[in-house]
């Protein structure tokens, strides 16, 4: 599905409760079918100044194993990943709790915002790439009026706990 290939595994459900490991490809394309949207949000979180979290709810594009994501260069949670690009994602989805752990930094090559774009307009957002930004006649509420820049958080880690079945957890690591 992606270019996202795991280096190892661990499957958490063992041994108190012998269930197998969860399957990558499977829960990815779970993760690829997540699509964003009212009542749909993931959750970001970034390091404040001091060391403590920000945690905020944002719109997502799963693209080429990475999480994407809009965002004013002025707010908070910029202006956090500009000093430390360290950051979490938890993302409730069918089937699936997900956590990506990873780095975040902006996207300026505008073949990539558009195909980003392309995917938040599937999903009923009426935007459009302009350059390196994203427009549109409107957003969420508090994300402030655009144009929005582009972040790509690259995944160095994944916890899945699978909610459906018999369900399972695994963590994958990625580099």
């Amino acid at each position: 599905m992606s270019e996202l290939k795991p280096l190892r595994a661990k499957n958490l459900s063992l041994p108190k409760y012998g269930l197998p490991q969860l399957d990558w490809e499977e829960t990815e394309q779970a993760v690829a079918a997540a699509v964003a949207g009212p009542g749909r949000s993931w959750f970001l979180t970034t390091l404040n100044p001091d060391g403590s979290p920000h945690t905020t709810g944002f719109g997502h594009a799963w693209l080429d194993g990475a999480v994407h994501f809009t965002t004013d260069p002025t707010v908070r949670k910029t202006r956090n990943l500009v000093a430390d690009p360290r950051c979490t994602v938890a993302a409730p989805m069918e089937g699936y709790d997900v956590t990506f752990d990873g780095e975040a930094r902006r996207v300026t090559d505008p073949a990539v915002v558009e195909r980003v774009a392309a995917v938040y307009a599937a999903g009923g957002w009426p935007c459009r790439a302009e350059g390196d930004v994203i427009t549109a006649p409107f957003s969420a509420p508090t994300a402030g009026p655009g144009p929005w820049q582009v972040y790509r958080i690259d995944v160095r880690s994944v916890v899945a706990l699978k909610s459906t079945g018999d369900g399972g957890a695994t963590k994958w690591w990625f580099g």
